[in-house]
């Protein structure tokens, strides 16, 4: 069905031999418009003539592989069957498709972008450990994004100075780091969904590994560059890795989630922490020469911001100005904070309040590593608890690490409340309808006419 009727006239046959229509079926597409032909009795299949002069060339225009007995003949008819066969292929995209230059289907021989944010530390990084032991080479970038230091539209600094400056050492460390294990990180200073696409298309990238984040600016950041890199046929894909507990282990659903601390900290009582990811020893990234040029790390007055004169006289005068960024300096951070705090007394259970914090400096100061993602979670659980930190006895009063909950604990588990939150209330945001016109809350008397009428 669906198949029209088309008669060839060969070339006239020498004379004294009769020459028979030739009958030729192809399954030509219809016009939407056109109504379904009416069902024909079951046709008999043609008999071909034991000898035909033109079958030969016939076959030979619809079969490339072979050969042809008379090279112009058969360009005339290669011609006729190529306009009878070109709207086949027009007509059904899964004829013609174009893959990437690695094979479909290849595992191990891609490259992958890896795009480093809030997460500037190669310890527990799942982006990275999944690009690595799925791709051959990889291209770690890290991208400026100028709309995170201009001003809110509250009127105020999206980034501070100091804040500035310790992203800055941050980046600078992790680009230490990937060159120490033979790669290196491309530095950008624009937009992602433009920086992105650009590089995965100059290194020849087939997929983008990243961490996602929780904040309604990020997120929107993230559709930008999936929009703009799923056009090129480039797979998309974010991690969680930000919390200690991972959000696919959470007994509840996000939107199901307890609206205050205490209702949360009982819902994942008893959950196991994931085992945290090692650093890859080796990093093998894309070749750089003549494609790619890595980038300078920017100053200051790049991203549009100067040093305040305390900062700019002396550096150890101001709060917060002491602070390096660097996977390196949160790791022998926490080492020292780990040590003070054994030789520390277990006050647990003589202190009044039970959430005050008995650490080094009465604080581990070790929030700002954390933020930057230079330091992850899991990996400060895992370390803290090797050391044997005290423990908060629980309400049995057996003083165990296993039965209580240590108090550093407390503080890593507000930390993944709110970031669980801001989660919730970023998808919650999603769903809501746009309003294209303000709500009034008094309108006019006409209005309300109007819509009376």
């Amino acid at each position: 069905h669906g198949c029209r009727r088309l008669r060839l006239r060969p070339r006239r046959a020498p004379a004294g031999r009769p020459q028979p229509p030739l009958r030729l079926l192809l399954p030509l597409p219809l016009a939407p418009h056109a109504h379904r032909p009416r069902r024909h009795p079951r046709l008999r299949p043609l008999r071909r003539p034991p000898t035909h002069p033109n079958l030969h060339t016939l076959a030979a225009c619809l079969h490339p592989s072979a050969a042809s007995s008379s090279p112009r003949r058969a360009t005339r008819i290669n011609a006729a069957a190529a306009s009878l066969l070109s709207p086949l292929t027009a007509s059904s995209p899964g004829l013609s498709r174009s893959f990437p230059s690695g094979a479909p289907g290849a595992a191990g021989r891609r490259r992958t972008l890896v795009w480093f944010r809030a997460d500037l530390r190669l310890h527990d990084h799942e982006p990275l450990h999944a690009a690595v032991g799925a791709s051959s080479s990889l291209l770690p970038v890290f991208v400026f994004d100028p709309r995170d230091f201009g001003k809110s539209p509250s009127g105020f600094d999206r980034t501070g100075p100091y804040r500035a400056s310790f992203l800055l050492d941050s980046v600078a460390d992790l680009r230490r780091s990937l060159r120490a294990r033979g790669g290196d990180l491309v530095v950008r200073v624009g937009r992602p969904e433009v920086v992105i696409p650009e590089l995965a298309r100059a290194a020849g990238a087939e997929a983008v590994y990243a961490h996602g984040e929780v904040s309604r600016d990020e997120c929107r950041a993230e559709e930008k560059v999936s929009k703009a890199i799923e056009k090129e046929g480039v797979e998309v894909k974010y991690f969680w890795g930000s919390t200690l507990y991972h959000l696919d282990d959470l007994p509840f659903r996000l939107n199901d989630m307890p609206s205050n601390y205490g209702g949360f900290r009982e819902a994942v009582k008893g959950l196991e922490v994931r085992k945290v990811l090692d650093a890859p020893e080796e990093v093998k990234c894309v070749p750089m020469k003549n494609v790619l040029e890595p980038g300078d790390i920017p100053t200051l007055g790049e991203l549009g911001l100067s040093a305040p004169p305390a900062m700019a006289q002396d550096s150890k005068s101001a709060a917060g100005s002491n602070l390096i960024g660097g996977e390196a300096e949160a790791l022998e951070r926490l080492k020292k904070f780990a040590a003070e705090c054994c030789m520390q007394p277990n006050k647990a259970v003589k202190d009044s309040t039970q959430n005050s914090i008995y650490g080094a400096n009465f604080s581990c100061k070790i929030s700002p590593w954390l933020a930057t993602g230079c330091l992850s979670p899991r990996f400060m659980y895992e370390e803290l608890k090797k050391h044997a930190i005290r423990a908060i006895p629980s309400k049995d009063g057996d003083g165990t690490s296993d039965a209580g909950t240590n108090w550093l604990m407390f503080e890593l588990l507000w930390r993944d409340f709110f970031r669980c939150s801001s989660q919730r209330s970023t998808a919650l945001h999603r769903r809501r309808p746009k309003l294209h016109r303000p709500l009034v809350a008094h309108p006019p008397l006409r209005l309300l006419e109007y819509a009376r009428s």
